[in-house]
């Protein structure tokens, strides 16, 4: 032990490093300063856990569209622990941005983003974006169906704003196409990057909590007044303030340990999320499937009129963006307490329940068909050879994909289970030979015996 304080002691005196650290470490914080105040430190120790777990991954990963999914799939199957790296990485992902969209709400229901925190909350929602971006382009480093299918479709999404989508598009995928060049710019996007902006606006967001202080707990009646808020505040300290080591820090350190213990004990039960097929063109049985925490916003333009996606996908993040940079500088002084801001407390809420409903209803994904559903004839028993045919018909032409009976199949389509009870089968015949609004027309699909047995089969759900 004598050994080893003699370098830390030699360390400490070539580097001066506890000059810095001790400052920081005994600078005072306000008392009520508890539980509430951990999931920005959460945050952070998912962050250091990413990039830890991101540059063991990248020493095997070799991104390239050639090998890049077989690199993975070595990492998965073959490396020792490789698959728990991955799930560690992942579940990481997914802890980071539930922190920070925690801390965020935290921070508007108690008004913390007032004066003179106003570049703290600024640079906290560049963070949140800089976040979901390296969640979506670690996406597509996996390079499989899954990811690459994902990319097509927010590519897609994005292409179509008017004037400057193409430009986005090339910017985003490197061209007009996902491939070689996607994969490179996104690895360099997802590596090099967004993690030095990272790095840079993680390190403001420290200097700028040191230098403005941790925002007190809010109390009802004791509003913000940039003249002498800085006075009081430096006053309270004085009076009431506790050193941050180790009267703060341990809740801290405790909770982000809780957390990573967390991650990794999900990994190695889980592992990480199972590789899809490779990327291939000639499929187009898929059903593209992002992490959870984009499923919203897939969800949310798939249920929107067509008619005003384009508009939306120009005006929507823009107006969100310009709100939330804004909100610090409309309303920098006053009352922070939530009971004094009840109107605060229910957007937020209604906030939460949106994007929860629509994650709920993006991951039942109603609008997609749904190709891994059992064949009905394996779940159904067919009271005659014609029913019997019709069954495996309705499954092998793709009408279950979209059609549930009895429980099974997608939810595209209007549910058959009781068709035979409304329709007659002159109007199934009708309805099967010129299709829908989102039905094809099968009559030249179908030849009159098959298109007879489907019919057959359909005017017996009753």
């Amino acid at each position: 032990m004598g050994f080893l304080k003699k370098i830390a002691y030699w360390i400490d005196d070539r580097t001066g490093i506890s000059e810095v650290v001790k400052p920081l470490a005994k600078h005072l914080v306000p008392p009520g300063a508890k539980w509430n105040y951990v999931f920005g430190s959460a945050t952070l120790f998912c962050f250091i856990l990413q990039v830890v777990t991101g540059v063991g991954l990248s020493l095997l990963y070799q991104p390239s569209s050639a090998d890049a999914y077989h690199s993975l799939d070595y990492i998965t199957n073959q490396v020792f622990l490789g698959n728990v790296l991955r799930g560690i990485h992942y579940f990481g992902a997914s802890g980071m941005i539930l922190f920070v969209g925690i801390h965020m709400v935290r921070v508007y229901i108690t008004a913390a983003y007032k004066y003179p925190r106003e570049m703290n909350w600024i640079t906290g929602i560049i963070l949140l974006f800089l976040t979901i971006a390296m969640g979506f382009t670690g996406q597509l480093l996996r390079w499989d169906s899954n990811g690459v299918w994902s990319s097509v479709v927010a590519a897609e999404q994005l292409g179509r704003i008017p004037l400057i989508g193409t430009y986005l598009v090339q910017i985003l995928l490197g061209g007009s196409a996902i491939g070689e060049h996607t994969l490179n710019r996104f690895f360099s996007f997802h590596v090099f990057l967004f993690p030095a902006l990272m790095f840079m606006l993680i390190g403001l967001h420290l200097f700028l909590v040191f230098k403005n202080g941790i925002s007190e707990p809010p109390k009802a009646g004791r509003l913000v007044d940039p003249r002498t808020y800085r006075k009081w505040y430096r006053d309270m300290l004085n009076k009431e303030g506790v050193p941050f080591w180790p009267n703060a820090a341990w809740r801290d350190a405790l909770f982000g340990s809780v957390v990573v213990i967390c991650i990794v004990g999900l990994a190695i039960i889980f592992g990480a999320p199972a590789l899809t097929q490779a990327p291939d063109p000639s499929i187009i049985k898929t059903t593209p499937t992002p992490d959870w925490y984009m499923i919203p916003i897939f969800a949310l333009f798939a249920l929107m009129p067509p008619k005003i996606e384009s508009y939306i996908i120009v005006i929507g993040p823009v107006l969100t963006i310009f709100g939330l940079l804004a909100l610090p500088f409309i309303s920098n002084k006053g009352e922070r307490s939530p009971i004094r801001r009840p109107w605060a407390v229910f957007g937020t809420l209604c906030f939460i329940v949106f994007v929860g409903t629509l994650l709920y209803i993006g991951l039942k994904a109603p609008w997609s068909p749904n190709f891994d559903t059992k064949p009905i004839y394996e779940q159904v028993k067919a009271t005659n050879p014609q029913m019997k045919d019709g069954m495996v018909l309705f499954y092998k032409k793709g009408c279950q994909y979209c059609h549930k009976i009895q429980g099974n199949g997608g939810e595209n389509g209007p549910d058959l289970t009781l068709i035979g009870r409304t329709w007659s089968a002159d109007q199934l015949n009708v309805q099967m030979i010129n299709g829908g609004k989102n039905m094809p027309a099968y009559g030249s699909i179908l030849s009159n015996k098959e298109l007879g047995q489907i019919v057959a089969f359909l005017k017996a759900q009753k």
